[in-house]
């Protein structure tokens, strides 16, 4: 069983090609900006059987092909990774590209073990400073670039996104450090920038909830240019979203 939040069918955004985007409930992460603050808690969602997510996947086959897939994201998907291990052991079988969109905050047996069974990785790295990294998602980032290094290691294909905050994530030395720390990595096939949007605030506002970052605007055309040039110095494929 899964503990789901939603589901899209027919997903075109975001992921490689057409997905199957399952979405899941619970994240260790308090992200200040998250635009799906409905995830974050684990008491509200349904389950679901992982043969009848199976059925309902394999029904899209036919929109995607060879070229889409099914994407996990969340929340973050390895809260639940024990049983996504038999998830993406019965897709591998049909011949289904596994996906795995995480902030990879935990790591433990399952989660190695679910990544023999996972095509690629969407990773989301908030920020390369420590410090940082905790006053935007209230946790350490340590295991975040370990995991990097492992991917690096195991060659897994992996796309980075990195949101732009302005005040927050969009300091230039901060993307200069982490550039000439990973930017050779060969696992990394490109990586996206997102710019900070406010979609999500009425969400915190209908869980009774404070924005921490309503006096936060979208980074300008110009900020968001800045950090793309930065970016562009080391990686080989950089993609505004």
């Amino acid at each position: 069983m899964l503990k789901v939040h939603s589901i899209e069918s027919f997903w075109t955004q975001e992921w490689p090609w057409i997905r199957f985007v399952l979405f899941l409930q619970w994240c260790f992460f308090k992200c200040i900006y998250c635009h799906n603050p409905d995830t974050i808690p684990i008491n509200w969602w349904k389950e679901m059987e992982i043969d009848k997510i199976v059925e309902m996947i394999k029904q899209t086959v036919p929109y995607f092909w060879t070229r889409g897939g099914c994407t996990i994201s969340g929340g973050e998907p390895l809260v639940q990774a024990k049983n996504l291990i038999d998830l993406f052991k019965k897709l591998k079988k049909e011949n289904i590209h596994t996906c795995l969109d995480t902030n990879w905050c935990l790591w433990n047996k399952d989660v190695e073990e679910l990544l023999e069974y996972t095509d690629m990785i969407l990773l989301d790295i908030k920020h390369i400073d420590n410090d940082w990294h905790k006053k935007i998602t209230w946790q350490e980032n340590k295991n975040v670039f370990n995991f990097l290094d492992y991917l690096e290691k195991n060659n897994k294909r992996t796309w980075i996104r990195y949101v732009l905050v302005p005040w927050y994530s969009d300091q230039e030395e901060y993307i200069n450090m982490l550039w000439e720390k990973y930017g050779k990595y060969k696992c990394i096939e490109r990586l996206e920038i997102l710019p900070y949007h406010t979609f999500g605030e009425h969400k915190w506002k209908e869980l009774w909830r404070k924005y921490e970052l309503h006096w936060v605007a979208a980074p300008t055309e110009e900020a968001v240019q800045k950090a793309e040039n930065l970016f562009k110095k080391h990686f080989k494929e950089v993609y505004v979203r």
